[in-house]
């Protein structure tokens, strides 16, 4: 069982920063895939950014060049380091971590980029 806990959402201005975190908890973090995924009112879940136990990353077109995903195995946490954002970057955040057929997901936090 694994429990994960987001924070780090806002509103920030267009062109913005904002660091989201997900602290997990319950097993063994180092062995979890994790990634970042948004869902915006009336859209379906996306993936943003994926990052594997060995540290290999993927991004949604989207968000390439923009956003970065990283995670400290020490600290139990995975971040998602969102630059230069952009009013339809504005969703709800979830982080998921999944290790072979288990998936697990947060809470949420909620981003809004407006002027």
């Amino acid at each position: 069982q694994v429990q994960l806990v987001e924070s780090g959402g806002g509103l920030v201005q267009p062109g913005g920063s904002l660091r989201l975190s997900c602290a997990a908890s319950g097993s063994i973090f180092s062995i979890y895939a994790m990634g970042w995924y948004r869902q915006a009112p009336g859209k379906q879940r996306e993936l943003v950014a994926a990052i594997t136990s060995g540290g290999s990353t993927n991004y949604a077109d989207s968000v390439k060049g923009r956003f970065t995903i990283s995670r400290d195995n020490a600290k139990n946490t995975v971040y998602l380091q969102m630059n230069s954002l952009k009013p339809e970057d504005t969703a709800v955040y979830y982080c998921n971590a999944v290790l072979g057929e288990v998936s697990y997901w947060g809470q949420g936090t909620q981003v809004t980029v407006s002027s």
